[in-house]
């Protein structure tokens, strides 16, 4: 072979090699990004809270980018196996995920065997939601306070039910109610301690667990106050208390746990955005600026605030503090409280 002929093979062998990494960098690298449909995995069924954000998020951001944003519903294990089917998704931007408290923070505490790791497998975008949980109990109860469902227990310890959904929210609210009612007669060795003595009924979703307490099958339970606020409205359910350190708009005459004895409570439901690990930073960057451009329209704003949220501090870095914070209060919680997986 003459010395131009094996500089010519050799060029040829460097373009292909150039053009076949260029076609295989990740589409986001490009900066046309998005230049064709993104889609959101939600991993509930469609209808429920963080189905609505997700929506809310997908109609600003198609108008933001001038392209569709889809939702794809992928439900099951407390929101889990759609966090793991995204978790494993391409990295390219084409996937994302909406994320939160159950399958983001308290499936670490409950599940050792936990196939993705909320901090190292998803890069975060922005939370787009907090809001808390509300206390309620059937109308026919006599509870009024907080203080008389505390007391009551007290004295019929096993006699006094709550329902629950498995991970949720509200199951988290729930047990760290009965960890703040929790009396320790030897407080230096924290020895004979106990929590209040209430016992829990499961069911598998928010759905059947309103049917319960408006049937009166069971006396109470924590639940988002956005899919309470129906039932309150029309008499059917008694608010308590709620969740958050401050008093929630939507029910504002409503104490809140920690006004009502037990400083310092606060059990938030919350909501984000998040995309597999490892998707380029261009476009977690663009992502990023515009979920801050659209959670603060005042459009957005109004639709969130309207069914009992609030808008946290946005973006990747508030996103990435509050979840580290939220899985330490979680694991650390259901370690304490001895609860064990299903």
């Amino acid at each position: 072979m003459t010395r131009l002929s094996f500089f010519t093979q050799l060029t040829k062998i460097c373009l292909i090699s150039a053009l076949f990494y260029v076609s295989h960098l990740p589409a986001l690298a490009q900066p046309d990004y998005p230049n064709k449909p993104v889609k959101i995995i939600v991993p509930f069924p469609p209808g429920g809270t963080t189905d609505l954000m997700a929506r809310i998020s997908a109609e600003q951001l198609t108008k933001i980018f001038k392209q569709a944003f889809v939702i794809e519903n992928i439900s099951g294990g407390g929101g889990v196996i759609g966090a793991e089917r995204a978790a494993g998704a391409q990295a390219d931007g084409y996937t994302l995920v909406m994320t939160g408290v159950g399958q983001n923070a308290v499936a670490h505490g409950l599940d050792p065997n936990l196939k993705y790791d909320s901090m190292k497998d998803f890069a975060h975008i922005s939370l787009i939601d907090l809001g808390p949980n509300v206390l309620v109990v059937n109308p026919d109860r006599p509870f009024k306070t907080l203080k008389d469902i505390v007391d009551f227990a007290r004295k019929n310890p096993g006699k006094l039910d709550y329902g629950y959904t498995y991970a949720s929210s509200g199951h988290m609210a729930m047990e760290l109610l009965r960890q703040a009612t929790n009396t320790c007669p030897d407080v230096k060795n924290k020895t004979n301690c106990n929590p209040l003595p209430i016992v829990g009924i499961p069911y598998r979703g928010g759905v059947l667990l309103l049917n319960a307490i408006r049937a009166n099958v069971i006396p109470m339970i924590f639940i988002n106050q956005d899919a309470a606020l129906p039932h309150v409205a029309a008499g059917k359910l008694r608010p308590i208390a709620v969740s958050s350190l401050q008093r929630n708009p939507l029910y504002p005459t409503i104490p809140t746990v920690a006004e009502s004895g037990y400083s310092g409570f606060q059990a938030l439901s919350w909501a984000g955005i998040s995309a597999p690990k490892g998707t380029p930073k261009p476009v977690m960057d663009k992502l990023e600026a515009a979920m801050i451009q659209a959670l603060q329209t005042p459009e957005v704003r109004q639709r969130i605030e309207s069914v009992g949220f609030v808008i946290p501090p946005l973006g990747t870095n508030a996103y990435n503090n509050f979840l580290k914070s939220e899985i330490e209060l979680w694991t650390n919680l259901i370690k304490k409280s001895g609860i064990k997986p299903e």
